[in-house]
């Protein structure tokens, strides 16, 4: 599962740690402008070539593997030189299969490798020495097949083994089939796989654990490791209109959902209704005609159905700037932060995402309120946005190490990032409890640089312009003078 090769030690940093003097001059370099790193961080690039990769994840005795679309499986060989150079020396197909388009992931031992088609959920036996499969895919799960969003999404609870949790999105921009729970439209199900069998799997209309209903398009899942609280990312509608005025360039948001817990907790969240395709989330208030709430509330799509109609839907506990495109979330073992990866937009002007920002958590929850629109913090982005998306790195999947360290698929330019901090502490050890091991949050919000320049009446992100990439340095060089003081 994801969190199985992470550093179980983690120790919180504080202002004052040794940087790293060893540098490393990586032979690959993209043909395009360099990304933008956040102070106290340093990316580089390790991988290129691949095949529209998307979810990543590294095996039990460190090989990353990728899913490639149009491909399958390949795992690749890394080497880390004594100056901590990181290279890809070796990759090999592990599953040659095109359908396999986006999930993977392992059981806990990382002997059964799991990965996903448009349609189905598959396992197989698995040897990590020898790179490759043992046995003959075994279905799990059938009957997801869409149109629209193909992605299937896999995640192995590590609170509940056995339970394997599946997202499937809409057929289309506006689903009407998703207003119906028996379609099993825009849901995110977990099923019990440990006695599963190939001669009858799991239909997921029909059967599983609702964890939710009404999402959309939630492609990014993780599982909170302090309390086991389960939590999506959400790409949410393009060419919004209301009352016959577009509002699609600042509404509606997308979204951080909090989908409750497998562990027995309770919570109302769990197994509920958030919204679509009725009802959607609040971004840029201002401009949203005959609106009265705040960020995060939710809307119809036209006032004459009564916004009243949304108020027994489950909100989203975050909020991220519209067509930003969250495909990945992965905490740190701590729960002190959630990595997200941003792909972009298609359909924004200017454009906005194309970028990995990080959530700050504490007590199995973000930090941020609800309301908030800067609850996400910039670390890897493009310099120019307007070069994207034919000339710029489009994160999708996102992994750890065993040593701390956050790799990164980028599938449009087919390449693999690895992001580390430049005091040579992990990367995994960021967090809300890590003083200054996360920069100043921009005011992008975690959603990209450049704004609506259109305005109306009260606070909304509309009013604040093309704000771009914040600069990162000031919060670490305050809380230095700070603690000076102190």
């Amino acid at each position: 599962m994801k969190a199985t090769n992470i550093v179980t030690t983690l120790s919180l940093l504080g202002l004052a740690g040794a940087q790293s003097t060893a540098s490393c001059s990586s032979t690959l370099s993209a043909n395009y402008p360099a990304p933008s790193v956040a102070d106290g961080y340093k990316a580089t690039l390790i991988a290129n070539d691949l095949t529209d990769p998307r979810s990543i994840l590294f095996d039990s005795e460190g090989h990353l593997l990728v899913v490639e679309q149009e491909v399958g499986i390949v795992a690749l060989t890394l080497s880390i030189s004594d100056e901590r150079c990181i290279s890809t020396t070796g990759r090999r197909t592990v599953i040659a299969d095109e359908s396999l388009n986006h999930g993977i992931e392992f059981s806990e031992d990382g002997r059964l490798l799991y990965a996903s088609s448009p349609d189905a959920a598959y396992r197989w036996e698995y040897d990590a020495q020898e790179q490759r499969n043992t046995s003959e895919p075994q279905v799990l799960i059938t009957g997801m097949a869409n149109s629209d969003h193909t992605t299937r999404t896999l995640l192995l609870s590590r609170y509940e083994p056995g339970m394997l949790i599946v997202t499937r999105g809409s057929t289309s921009n506006i689903d009407a089939l998703a207003s119906d729970i028996e379609t099993g439209h825009s849901q995110i199900k977990a099923f019990n796989i440990t006695n599963a069998t190939s001669s009858s799997p799991y239909r997921f209309e029909d059967d599983g654990v609702l964890l939710g209903w009404g999402l959309r398009n939630d492609v990014g899942i993780d599982e909170e490791p302090t309390t086991g609280g389960i939590f999506s990312v959400e790409n949410s509608v393009d060419q919004m209109e209301r009352d016959g005025r577009d509002i699609h360039n600042t509404n509606p948001a997308e979204e951080l959902n909090f989908l409750g817990y497998l562990n027995g907790t309770e919570s109302p969240n769990t197994g509920a209704n958030f919204g679509y395709p009725e009802c959607y989330t609040a971004w840029d208030t201002a401009i949203i005609p005959n609106f009265e709430g705040e960020v995060g509330d939710q809307f119809a799509i036209d006032s004459s159905d009564n916004d009243d109609q949304c108020s027994d839907r489950q909100t989203s506990r975050l909020s991220f700037q519209p067509h930003t495109a969250p495909l990945d979330i992965l905490f740190n073992e701590a729960g002190t932060a959630a990595w997200v990866s941003f792909h972009g937009s298609w359909n924004a002007d200017p454009p906005v995402g194309y970028k990995v920002a990080v959530v700050p958590f504490e007590d199995g929850m973000p930090v941020a309120a609800s309301t908030s629109i800067h609850g996400a913090v910039d670390v890897l982005s493009n310099a120019d946005l307007g070069e994207c998306p034919d000339n710029c790195f489009r994160p999708v999947g996102l992994a750890w190490d065993a040593q701390g360290r956050l790799f990164v698929s980028s599938d449009s330019t087919g390449e693999i990032y690895v992001i580390e901090r430049v005091d040579g502490e992990p990367t995994s050890a960021s967090g809300s409890n890590a003083t200054g091991t996360i920069p100043e949050a921009s005011s992008s919000g975690g959603g990209g640089a450049g704004q609506s320049t259109e305005t109306g009446s009260g606070a909304s992100p509309s009013e604040t312009g093309a704000a771009g990439t914040a600069s990162m340095s000031a919060f670490v060089v305050g809380l230095g003078m700070l603690a000076l003081l102190i």
